[in-house]
């Protein structure tokens, strides 16, 4: 009998063993490369060639593919998440900077800076599907939940664009203030938050009515920061919704804010020039791109604060974690 037993023990200690590490990466826009992270031991464990100035980042809900806008080639690049080899490129118009994958996997969302449009792409067939006209500057794009809309930020025409996904067709346009760059959709799809670099602010826009609306506008104030470098970039809110946190790009802060109120509650210290952030699939962390300093901070999401700074390669842009 006991021999039987201790024949079971080491396949029972396969099952409660520590869970394994989620891969992080990280897009350098002036090293044009990505760095790989272990999100356990948060130690660089990689890093590949990337094509020219890579910026926006994400990866297939299955982990199998890894997008990289690849900006000055005016292209997004494939790559195998585990190997780094480039499988193949996407068409994604000129100058991609950001975009969104459909929660299913397919199509992406480009936002093309140079040209004012949101192309669609089918990531399987790598066919254009759409070219959807938008405001000048298209940067931020975001999926709603229920993959019906697709938000774009335009930053000189300082709108936030709805689009509905079956027509490819603009629905409904909020303005915002000033250079509007990230666009975030709590998880339920009942909130929208819009960052506006240049104004300073986050707009807050209600989706449960017919027409999405505007309900509140947080602005920052820190102590001993010009209100000039309060300058809102990357926003992530929790899947509960209880928390929103937001780069604050050369105030090297994010505000930590109420998701039921939006007030905010704090501001952590991170590196220099925020920009970009992730959580890790459980959102036990959050990681920060810090463009300035080269570096990546992270940050406990339940203890709010600042544990650790990882250096990466020159001037980090965008950041992704691998899915379980």
């Amino acid at each position: 009998m006991l021999r039987s037993a201790l024949a079971f023990l080491p396949v029972v200690l396969m099952f409660v063993g520590p869970a394994l590490a989620n891969k992080v990466f990280v897009s350098n826009e002036r090293g044009n490369s990505v760095t790989v992270l272990d999100s356990q031991s948060w130690e660089v464990i990689a890093t590949f060639p990337a094509g020219n100035r890579p910026r926006g980042i994400t990866i297939s809900p299955d982990g199998k593919e890894l997008y990289v806008c690849a900006s000055d080639d005016d292209t997004v690049r494939v790559f195998d998440p585990e190997t780094y080899e480039e499988l193949h490129t996407l068409p994604s118009g000129p100058d991609p900077e950001l975009f969104a994958l459909d929660p299913s996997g397919n199509p992406l969302y480009i936002a093309n800076e140079d040209d004012n449009l949101v192309t669609v792409v089918d990531v399987k067939t790598r066919q254009v599907l759409a070219e959807v006209p938008v405001g000048v500057e298209p940067e931020g794009v975001a999926v709603s939940p229920d993959a019906k809309t697709v938000i774009n930020t335009s930053e000189t025409t300082n709108m936030a664009h709805f689009i509905d996904t079956s027509s490819y067709k603009i629905v409904h346009n909020v303005l915002v203030d000033q250079r509007p760059r990230y666009a975030e959709f709590t998880a339920d799809g009942k909130k929208l938050y819009v960052s506006s670099e240049i104004g300073g602010t986050v707009s807050v826009i209600d989706l449960s009515a017919a027409e999405p609306k505007i309900t509140k506008k947080i602005t920052f104030a820190v102590p001993g920061v010009l209100p000039e470098w309060l300058q809102p970039v990357g926003v992530k809110a929790t899947k509960d919704g209880s928390r929103v946190f937001v780069a604050l790009g050369p105030a090297n802060r994010v505000a930590v804010i109420d998701g039921k109120t939006d007030e905010v509650l704090d501001y952590l210290l991170v590196g220099q020039r925020v920009w970009q952030m992730a959580f890790t699939p459980d959102e036990e962390f959050l990681i920060t791109t810090n463009g300035n300093s080269n570096d990546v901070s992270i940050i406990d999401v339940k203890a709010e604060e600042v544990i650790r700074s990882v250096q990466v390669g020159e001037q980090p842009w965008g950041v992704v974690v691998a899915p379980n």
